[in-house]
């Protein structure tokens, strides 16, 4: 085992990716001399040369658009978007050309591209660097969307997205790069957790508390502050958000009787609407109550003064825990 933080076990799966297969690019703005904003990248093209790590212009449209040409003649690019709310510019290529290839070409043609996107608050940044655009892209059919909460996660999913012949939107969460956990980078591949699979981070028999991306520290946090309390909470991470494995949430729902749904992103049309209906649809006769949301409110992410204001914390989650006991 070795410890990593986040963004260092990223760089490290990037770096297997890379040296496993010749056809891996990884392309972005100021991912090459800089390194990435985030340092993700750092050393990767001093490694493996401007030809496999390349910067890109200012233009996310341009990155996508040149990636789906590029996985159309055999290749698979790796593309960092530089912060949640650069995506946009590029949304109606994920979205016409990326998400729709494999089902307009009757399977004959795949895209295996990964969009990762750094997402979140939390840094202090100005406006389009915090945003949680998930449910956008995880609403898309064609698109696998997955999310990675700490660095063995990281490191794994990347080198998994790589090898998958769907589009991966791969999102992570920026301000848990600088997290440190212990991963081990000599794992046989066929031992990880697959890229499909939600997983049990904190064991529960009341509640069911499910989250991905940088809430579930938030969230083992919270249950940990229950158990004190005498509430004993399951935490969930999702890990994977199109599609949900909604076999490991309906076993816990069913078991516990009750759940939360945590995410940053707004709860207005969030993910945890889609969570909350599919678990009422499956788990109705198990709920002792409806299925909570808690999230970021209906508005801009603000700035960065008020955005410990705006994002979900420890005492909202609770609050929604123990509103959980009053049905």
């Amino acid at each position: 085992m070795t410890t990593l933080t986040l963004s260092r076990a990223m760089n490290e799966g990037l770096r297997r990716a890379l040296e496993n297969d010749p056809k891996v690019l990884v392309m972005g703005e100021d991912v090459g001399k800089l390194g990435g904003v985030f340092r993700v990248t750092d050393g990767l093209q001093k490694d493996f040369g401007e030809g496999r790590v390349i910067d890109t212009p200012l233009a996310e449209s341009g990155i996508v658009g040149t990636a789906i040409g590029l996985a159309l003649r055999g290749y698979r690019p790796i593309c960092e978007i530089q912060f949640d709310g650069f995506v946009f510019p590029a949304f109606n290529q994920i979205v016409c050309q990326l998400a729709k290839m494999r089902l307009r070409s009757l399977g004959h043609v795949s895209l295996p591209i990964v969009i990762r996107i750094p997402c979140g608050g939390g840094i202090g940044a100005v406006e389009h660097h915090s945003e949680s655009p998930e449910a956008l892209f995880a609403h898309i059919g064609g698109l696998r969307v997955v999310a990675c909460s700490e660095p063995a996660d990281a490191y794994s999913m990347i080198q998994q997205s790589v090898s998958c012949e769907d589009p991966v939107i791969l999102f992570e969460p920026k301000r848990r790069y600088w997290d440190k956990g212990e991963v081990d980078t000599a794992a046989d591949p066929q031992a990880w957790l697959s890229l499909n699979a939600a997983r049990t981070v904190h064991q529960g028999s009341d509640v069911t508390l499910l989250a991905y991306g940088p809430m579930i520290r938030t969230c083992v946090e919270a249950a940990v502050a229950a158990a004190k309390d005498g509430r004993s909470i399951e935490v969930i991470d999702l890990r994977s958000l199109a599609p949900l494995d909604i076999e490991t949430i309906r076993a816990s729902v069913q078991r516990t009787g009750r759940c939360v749904v945590a995410h940053e992103a707004p709860v207005t049309g969030g993910l945890g609407a889609e969570i909350a209906a599919r678990i009422t649809e499956e788990c109705f006769y198990h709920l002792e109550a409806p299925v909570l949301r808690v999230g970021g409110f209906s508005t801009p992410y603000p700035p960065s003064k008020l955005e410990d204001h705006y994002l979900p914390d420890l005492d909202r989650v609770l609050d929604a825990v123990d509103r959980t006991f009053a049905f």
